[in-house]
């Protein structure tokens, strides 16, 4: 049985990447850590994750393809401590952000409890191609863009 997708038009083409992203943020629901996307220029973007409890060791920031993924593991420090109540959890986490092409993590810095991710978000370029429309010759049917058969059937692109 197929299922039923926002990408299964036929007018969105190539856009399978899109909804296995999609489908990595729902598997990335989980509440916690706790955080805000702010921006804070034209074509800056901030993240701030609250991790309170967690040092910088504790803390782990990567960029794994188009994914920026923050893991964080406290270490165990109960040698030699008696807990008569234990309500602040050792909690790990892994929270990831998917980020469009071309974003680039300026930096990041722990204050307060508070880890900032700073991004950069490129300026779109605007481009515009121009294809030729070939006619069909007597050779086997393939196109004929100025006078000459193409080999591999297609149009060329100006």
């Amino acid at each position: 049985m197929s299922r039923s997708s926002l990408f299964g038009s036929p007018l969105f083409l190539g856009f399978d990447h899109l909804e296995q992203m999609l489908d990595r943020v729902a598997k990335n629901a989980d509440g916690y850590p706790p955080y805000n996307i702010e921006q804070t220029g034209e074509n800056r973007l901030r993240i701030t994750l609250a991790v309170a409890g967690f040092s910088m060791d504790d803390l782990q920031l990567t960029q794994e393809d188009n994914q920026l993924v923050v893991r964080g593991k406290q270490r165990e420090e109960v040698e030699g401590r008696v807990f008569l109540h234990r309500g602040i959890a050792a909690r790990q986490f892994q929270r990831a952000f998917v980020l469009a092409e071309g974003i680039d993590v300026e930096g990041a810095w722990l204050d307060n409890g508070l880890l900032h991710i700073d991004l950069k978000r490129p300026q779109p370029e605007v481009r515009v191609k121009s294809i030729h429309i070939g006619t069909r010759g007597a050779q086997g049917g393939r196109p004929l863009v100025n006078g000459n058969a193409l080999d591999d059937g297609s149009a060329s692109i100006a």
